[in-house]
């Protein structure tokens, strides 16, 4: 399983706390995750192994959405800010978009996130 992730500013904590509550899940099966540079920073601080691309600005989206198309991601947390104005808002919504297209499970906060992993834990192959 391979997870990206990409938080705006103002919801990096949001992520790696969700990803500290997840921390078991995620060591124990071996979840690889991907996700852009500054958000890749914070998580990495927070003792999680991540590849670590672009910052969103830079292309890192972009990048992300690129790993969607080629198959390699199966699901996305993208903790959005939807209250602040982004530069790169034209590759936020491409990735949202090949999510669409490509069928991938994107949780663009924690409650939906929970849901998703919740979903994972109730698989058998997952511990």
């Amino acid at each position: 399983m391979t997870i990206a992730i990409i938080a705006h500013d103002g919801k990096k904590v949001e992520l790696i706390q969700f990803l500290n509550n997840q921390k078991d899940f995620i060591l124990n099966n071996n979840i690889k995750l991907y996700s852009t540079g500054t958000t890749g920073k914070k998580a990495t601080k927070a003792g999680f192994e991540v590849n670590k691309l672009q910052s969103g600005p830079l292309g890192g989206d972009a990048q992300i959405a690129s790993l969607v198309v080629e198959k390699e991601i199966d699901m996305i947390l993208f903790f959005r800010d939807p209250l602040e104005k982004h530069p790169h808002e034209p590759d936020i919504f491409m990735l949202m978009r090949l999510c669409d297209v490509y069928d991938v499970p994107l949780a663009t906060n924690p409650a939906t996130a929970n849901l998703l992993f919740d979903g994972l834990k109730s698989k058998s192959e997952f511990k």
